[in-house]
């Protein structure tokens, strides 16, 4: 989800403060609003940067270190700053049956669903999660930077939804923090925390108990490709269950993980970034989210732009996966080519600390996207060698 994310800063410079700007670990960094656990990352000598109006963390001991104790072991991660919305009331499951693409219909009582929404011109307002909390109660999961966005563009289609009876809306992204647990070793730390046992709870399911002795709701979804579970406590029990979470994942060499390791994390495994992968200019099909699209559900916001029949031609582009063949590394806005012409650019792009090679995800015409093509990533005005791949440059294990 992207949910979700952050672009490492190139060279290891600040994000969003430019060359220079004496950005240090454990500095306080004064940009709009904190999460609950500022202070907290500040304390562990944080790297504090902006980053979708919110102070939050790029990284602690350093993204390559942080990056590989998600891959070996586990690392907790504050995504406190991304949004939290409650739909409930009679007509809350109809309302977002026809607000999202995905299968609202499909869910039980306790089921976690990636979706998104989506403009009349099938373009992406924006990718979420969908929660069923009860038959009519609800809660979606936003991202950080779209939180007014998205509940504006709910709360307007609520109002001219015909069909949506007795039902409300509410923003609780102030009220509710979210913690993510994420790594081959994320089961074992949740068991020493949870009172229930947490390999009852399957992926993409969620429960509610005591983690720690805070009452929350907690799911097991996550945005790195490895295994991992999310808590919601009240903002009240944040900083506790914070630093108890750390001292009991201790043993198994957990770290705090910060926003540049996050999004080293997820390209390798393929996930899209909103403001990146996808935005208001890219359609939802073009961006490779076909499989959450349901056609067969009914009438939803979009479906006519994303109906295969309205682009009688195909598509022009798509979104493709890019490995580099030589020593180099891609960055977003790179253009890419084919036989000396321009057929695309990368949205995402790094170095790869699991695979030691340049990786990235970029949008190419639909004649370069072939799986083994050969292109041109341009770096410094130089043709580097590459091919396109699955976008799952990472694949974990299977237990």
């Amino acid at each position: 989800m992207g949910t979700i994310g952050f672009r490492a800063p190139r060279n290891g410079a600040c994000a969003h403060s430019g060359a220079g700007s004496g950005c240090r670990k454990g500095s306080k960094v004064t940009a709009g609003k904190k999460t609950p656990l500022y202070d907290s990352h500040v304390a562990l000598n944080a790297k504090m940067v902006p980053f979708a109006g919110f102070s939050m963390p790029v990284q602690y001991s350093g993204i390559r270190q942080e990056h590989e104790a998600v891959r070996k072991a586990v690392g907790l991660f504050d995504v406190s700053h991304m949004g939290n919305f409650f739909v409930t009331g009679k007509g809350a499951r109809g309302f977002l049956q026809r607000a999202t693409v995905n299968n609202v219909d499909k869910l039980r009582d306790m089921d976690a669903q990636y979706s998104a929404l989506c403009y009349p011109n099938g373009t992406v307002v924006d990718d979420i999660l969908v929660y069923r909390l009860g038959p009519e109660r609800f809660k979606l999961v936003v991202n950080a930077s779209n939180i007014d966005k998205d509940f504006a563009w709910l709360e307007n289609l609520r109002k001219e939804d015909k069909e949506g009876g007795d039902m409300a809306l509410r923003n609780a992204s102030e009220e509710l923090g979210i913690l993510s647990l994420q790594g081959p070793r994320a089961l074992d730390v949740a068991r020493q925390v949870m009172e229930s046992d947490p390999a009852l709870v399957a992926t993409y399911k969620a429960g509610r108990g005591k983690v720690l002795g805070v009452d929350t709701l907690y799911s097991r979804t996550g945005y790195t490709g490895e295994d991992g579970f999310e808590f919601f406590p009240e903002n009240k029990d944040l900083a506790s269950l914070w630093a108890r979470l750390l001292e009991a994942g201790s043993r198994y060499g957990m770290l705090p993980i910060g926003l540049g390791a996050r999004d080293t994390l997820r390209l390798e495994a393929g996930y899209s970034l909103y403001g990146h992968e996808l935005s208001d200019k890219t359609n939802l099909i073009e961006a490779g989210l076909s499989w959450i699209t349901d056609f067969a559900k009914g009438d939803f916001m979009g479906r006519p732009a994303l109906e295969p029949k309205s682009r009688p031609g195909g598509m022009e582009r798509k979104i493709v996966g890019i490995e580099l063949l030589e020593l180099a590394i891609p960055r977003e806005g790179c253009l890419i080519r084919a036989g000396g012409k321009d057929v695309g650019v990368v949205t995402s792009g790094t170095m790869s600390p699991t695979l030691n090679k340049g990786i990235a995800m970029a949008y190419v015409v639909v004649e370069q996207a072939k799986i083994g093509t050969e292109l041109e990533v341009m770096i410094r005005d130089a043709g580097k060698k590459a091919k396109v791949v699955s976008r799952n440059f990472y694949k974990r294990a299977k237990a």
